[in-house]
């Protein structure tokens, strides 16, 4: 009886006088004790409490605290000035019902990585399909300028203001980097090497995801109608419309970055076409939402792998398609880059062991164009133009400055005439930076095509040993291959 009336006095309480309870400050999951905050900006620090809470904040680089007042629905924001300082900060958060501390954070440089399973692809590997590397890069990985922040894979009707599940912040450590994407611990353990800063990696991609749902409801209903009412999403929420980016971006806006590494499009390889108005799309929404303008966005073109064999040739179906919309979509995203991953696919794994060097080529455009290491070079040769010569074709090349050049001979020309029936071709490299194409079944050549099918091992670099795209010189879609 006694426990019965004290609850109906405390809700009578909270009845007369709902200002004399407090509810805590709540911060979001990716603001928290070893992050690491962008240097030398100018960052956001958000939360949630009573509506009107008075908050007062003290960051450890600051000479004065901070003092503001939640808004009417409890919401608040501040900016705070970061620094190059390699000491740790503290950050104490104060209220009448709260007293946080945030502590051993670090300033230095921001990357956001997202994407479907090649991205989410850890340092231990999936089960049969190894990461290259994993003891040595596991025993040397502990170091605390390095931290990881993962966000786990749940699905989201509605747009969501806090992840739901997570790994919060870790300094890099054989633990910690087990279960990490490859991708992403490889391009920071370097970044941060090369740079002498701290840098924070955060993590947040799901295998099999469809572009669609990483894009927002707003940005993806100018390409279609988007309506989940009575949809279950339980289950496959990654191939659901915006549910991931309700998820798994939005609680994440507007924590600074220093910019974004993707690497997603298996899922989308059917619809190539869709994928160029999409991709691009979704890149200028982001940006959008984060609203530090066209910050850098590195992203992945897809490895080959056999899919359902090659016999599919002028097909969506066949990936070349793909990897030329995706290489397409550099010159319709504003400060990207790509890398390009045609002698590094496994013909029968679709998740390719070999990650570092995947890093390694984000990075490459990340020095040079981010961080004006000039010498680094980042752009692989891509196709430029054609011209006959000699019952053949002489292929120019765009970023070939040093020269082409191929391990053994070159191979996966093909050449058409009219007739728009491809045979298989020789070629070789002219004077170090073209390629000569021809054969003897064409003798009136139009057109040629590289790598064009979705197993190949790509045999065409530049002298820094970045691969050439698959390409195309024509734009047909009525080409057939000559029968073997």
């Amino acid at each position: 009886m006694r426990k019965t009336t004290l609850i109906i006095l405390v809700a009578t309480l909270n009845i007369l006088f709902p200002q004399s309870i407090k509810a805590e400050v709540v911060l979001p999951a990716i603001v928290s004790s070893n992050m690491v905050l962008q240097r030398n900006t100018t960052v956001v620090l958000w939360g949630w409490s009573d509506a009107k809470e008075e908050i007062s904040i003290e960051v450890s680089c600051l000479k004065e605290p901070i003092n503001i007042k939640a808004d009417n629905d409890g919401n608040w924001r501040i900016d705070v000035k970061t620094s190059n300082s390699k000491n740790p900060q503290t950050i104490k958060i104060k209220s009448k019902a709260s007293n946080i501390v945030l502590e051993n954070i670090l300033f230095g440089e921001v990357w956001l990585c997202s994407g479907q399973s090649n991205m989410y692809q850890p340092i231990k590997g999936y089960d049969g399909q190894p990461t290259f590397t994993p003891n040595m890069t596991i025993a040397k990985s502990r170091n605390p300028n390095l931290r990881l922040f993962s966000v786990d894979r749940v699905g989201s009707k509605i747009p969501l203001k806090n992840i739901e599940k997570y790994t919060p912040w870790q300094e890099a450590s054989p633990e910690s980097i087990l279960n990490f994407s490859a991708i992403a611990y490889f391009f920071g353990q370097q970044l941060q090497e090369t740079l002498g800063c701290p840098v924070g990696m955060i993590h947040t991609s799901w295998g099999g995801s469809l572009i669609e749902a990483w894009m927002s409801k707003e940005a993806l209903s100018a390409y279609q109608n988007i309506n989940l009412d009575g949809v279950d999403i339980s289950k496959k929420s990654n191939r659901i419309p915006t549910t991931l980016f309700n998820s798994m971006i939005n609680p994440l806006v507007p924590f600074k970055i220093k910019g974004m590494l993707w690497y997603q499009g298996e899922s989308n390889r059917n619809n190539p076409e869709s994928y160029k108005k999409l991709f691009p799309a979704m890149v200028k929404d982001w940006r959008s939402r984060w609203g530090i303008g066209d910050f850098p966005f590195y992203y992945v073109q897809i490895a080959p792998f056999i899919y359902n064999g090659n016999k599919e040739y002028n097909s969506p179906r066949n990936s070349a398609f793909i990897r030329e919309a995706q290489l397409e979509c550099l010159d319709l995203i504003p400060n990207s880059g790509i890398a390009i991953t045609m002698d590094i696919g496994e013909e029968y794994f679709i998740h390719p062991p070999k990650k570092k060097e995947v890093a390694d080529r984000l990075l490459y455009n990340a020095l040079n164009q981010t961080y004006n290491f000039k010498t680094v070079d980042y752009a692989a040769p891509i196709y430029e133009s054609s011209v006959l010569k000699d019952s053949g074709m002489v292929i120019k090349f765009k970023n070939a400055e040093t020269g082409l050049y191929t391990h053994d001979v070159l191979e996966g020309f093909e050449i058409a005439g009219a007739d728009k029936v491809f045979y298989p071709a020789d070629a070789k490299i002219l004077n170090r930076k073209d390629v000569f194409v021809k054969s003897a079944s064409v003798p009136n050549p139009v057109a040629v095509r590289y790598a064009w099918s979705n197993w190949v091992v790509g045999t065409l670099f530049d002298t820094n040993l970045l691969p050439a795209s698959s390409f195309r010189t024509d734009t047909w879609e009525d080409a057939t291959q000559a029968k073997k």
